[in-house]
Formats: structure tokens, C-alpha cells, sequence
């Protein structure tokens, strides 16, 4: 059997390609109709040493053919099947063949800015290892767009410029997905796909966060987020406000909780009941305010609520903020100035 041998200058010319190249992970399910112009973004990018790993998550649509097609006429597309179910599935396939030294991901019913690869990759040789680089998004939308979304890239702008992203972590997803790259060495760090935990794109940024990692922002719309009814953020139970909670208050746990300073819990309305209810099944003991008259000194759960003055009192704790109306954060972004003795998670 004939053995094919590599020189040693043709190993050093592969692995400065590999840490060169950046692997782009992207799972598709039934995303058909707006494959071709993902696709041509990608091919369309000025930085031209990529490989896409495109898992098929079960598609019952023509996504697989439609990958097939554009895989056959550029080699830099690989297209795989998903051996399990989901998107961390596809992740954790597609993340296992890549052989790129930068690591990003993509969202088949998205569209790529052409100079996005290469503004990431570019900020990242500057920044060096222990930074994640991230770009300005934009959503669009053919009947036009809600306000919630328009609110949400707005506010993901405002941090990403700032480079402030994990400084409001507990409110939303702080990195804005797949608008990310990092080093291969700084996805290990993050423990890659490994997690069984939706939202996965918000619990990768909380582990991006305890890995210590820095911002890298670039200062330009690097990437077009689709919105349409059918998307699965809007309509997968993977990302439900519920499932939201339990990851911000989960990281909060495991990452920032000091037992042995006061909790207080800011909010009693949905949210800080659902709140309450998670800290009474972890036994975690708190202190319940609102500024509802009508709920101040019942018990609900066991708890008596006291009035948010009790913030002002405490000498010194922490501070979970779960409320909703916006004179309600006025007023509790008002007290955070005055009695900043406190450190505040904000859960909205």
C-alpha cells in the first residue's frame, strides 16, 4: 500500500493555514427558503480561508439538497448529518470535525456582512488569546420589525461598543449570537458544546464570562438577523423567558452568590414569584420587598414581603431585581445610585 509523506516545511504550511482558518459551525433544520443567500454570504466574504461545517439537523425540507448542491461546487463546505437531536447536538458534531485555530458559529436563515470574517480574525491577532471578538448586529425583516427586537440589537449595540457586554449578563443574552469568533484554545477553555443547556447561546456566554474571557468588539454591522414568525427564538420551547430565568439564576449560584451576605429579591409580581419560588427549592434563604402596598406584609410562599425600604436599611448584600414596569426599574435603578452598597442583579 503506497504511504504518502509530508515534509516537514509542508506540516508547518498546514498547521499556519489551520490557525489561520476559521471554522464556522452552523446548524440547519427546514431553512430552505433562505439557505442560498446565507450561503452566498459566506462565499461572498473577503476573508477566504474559512471551512463552513453545515449539520443537517433532520431537515424535512430541501435544506439537505440545497447544501449538497453549494457543497459541490465549493470544497470549503462540508455538510454532515446531526447524530443526535437539536442545535447543541449539531454544535457538538459540527465542532468536533473543525479544524480551524478561530472558532464561529452561523445561523442558516442569517446573512453575513462580506467583511465579517475578516474584521473578527483581524481583532483577534491584535487582542490575542483570552478574548472573544464580537460585531455590531442588525435585525431585518420583510414585514417589518417589532420594537421588542429593534429594543434588543439596540441595547446589544450600546454594550458591544462600550466593550461592557458581560457587565449586563443577567438582564439578556449579552454576546450576540453568531455574531462571535474566538481562539480554538479560548472555546476549549469554554468547554465547547459540551452542556445540555438552553439557551445555549446565552449559557456559552456565561461560561465565556467565568473563563475570564475580554471583549474584542468591532465597530461596524457584522451581521443581519432574520426575523420571521417561524424563528426559532420566537418559537421553540428551548427559548422561553422560563428557560431564560433558570440560566441566569443557575450562573448566579454557581458564579456569584454569597452565602454569607444578605439576598434580598426586588419584585413581586410574575417574575419575582417564579424568582422566589427557584430560591425556595434551592433553600436559599432571602428577604422579599416590593412597593406594591397591597402585597407588603402578606406572606406569599412563606415569605412576608417587607416594603422596599429594606433595601435602604440593609447594611450590605446583594440584590436580585426581578420587576417589570418601567417606573417600577426607574425607580430601583434610583436606589442603586443612592444605596450602592449593594451589588445588583438586574433580571430584566
Amino acid at each position: 500500500k503506497k504511504k504518502t509523506f509530508i515534509k516537514k516545511g509542508q506540516q508547518a504550511k498546514i498547521l499556519i493555514m489551520e490557525e489561520r482558518l476559521v471554522s464556522i459551525l452552523m446548524p440547519v433544520k427546514n431553512a430552505a427558503p433562505f439557505l442560498p443567500e446565507c450561503l452566498d454570504s459566506i462565499i461572498a466574504q473577503n476573508h477566504r480561508q474559512w471551512e463552513l461545517l453545515a449539520v443537517d439537523d433532520h431537515s424535512t425540507d430541501l435544506s439537505l439538497e440545497v447544501l449538497s448542491n453549494y457543497a459541490q461546487k465549493d470544497e470549503r463546505i462540508y455538510v454532515l448529518p446531526n447524530p443526535g437531536n437539536g442545535i447543541i447536538a449539531a454544535l457538538r458534531a459540527a465542532y468536533a470535525q473543525a479544524k480551524g485555530g478561530f472558532i464561529t458559529r452561523m445561523d442558516a436563515d442569517d446573512v453575513m456582512a462580506p467583511e465579517k470574517l475578516k474584521l473578527m480574525t483581524q481583532v483577534l491577532k491584535q487582542r490575542g488569546p483570552h478574548h472573544v471578538a464580537v460585531g455590531l448586529v442588525t435585525y431585518f425583516n420583510a414585514d417589518g420589525l417589532g420594537k421588542g427586537y429593534a429594543n434588543y440589537a439596540h441595547w446589544l449595540n450600546t454594550l458591544t461598543t462600550r466593550e461592557e457586554n458581560f457587565k449586563e449578563i443577567y438582564k439578556e443574552c449579552v454576546i450576540p449570537s453568531p455574531c462571535w469568533m474566538m481562539h480554538r484554545q479560548d472555546m476549549q477553555a469554554c468547554g465547547g458544546f459540551q452542556y445540555e443547556v438552553y439557551p445555549e447561546d446565552y449559557d456559552l456566554a456565561f461560561r465565556m464570562r467565568q473563563a475570564g474571557l475580554q471583549i474584542a468588539a468591532v465597530m461596524q454591522v457584522l451581521h443581519h438577523w432574520r426575523d420571521y414568525p417561524g424563528r426559532s427564538s420566537r418559537t421553540h420551547p428551548h427559548y422561553s423567558d422560563n428557560r431564560f430565568l433558570e440560566v441566569k439564576l443557575s450562573w448566579f449560584l454557581t458564579t456569584d452568590y454569597q452565602s454569607h451576605t444578605p439576598l434580598l429579591l426586588w419584585g413581586a409580581g410574575k417574575k419575582g414569584k417564579a424568582v422566589a419560588q427557584w430560591l425556595l427549592n434551592h433553600h436559599i434563604l432571602f428577604a422579599w420587598v416590593c412597593n406594591n402596598p397591597q402585597k407588603i406584609g402578606k406572606d406569599i410562599y412563606g415569605v412576608k414581603l417587607q416594603p422596599q425600604t429594606a433595601v435602604a436599611e440593609e447594611v450590605a448584600g446583594q440584590v436580585l431585581v426581578a420587576i417589570s414596569s418601567p417606573a417600577d426599574k426607574a425607580e430601583a435603578h434610583a436606589f442603586s445610585h443612592k444605596y450602592s452598597q449593594h451589588q445588583y442583579f438586574w433580571l430584566f
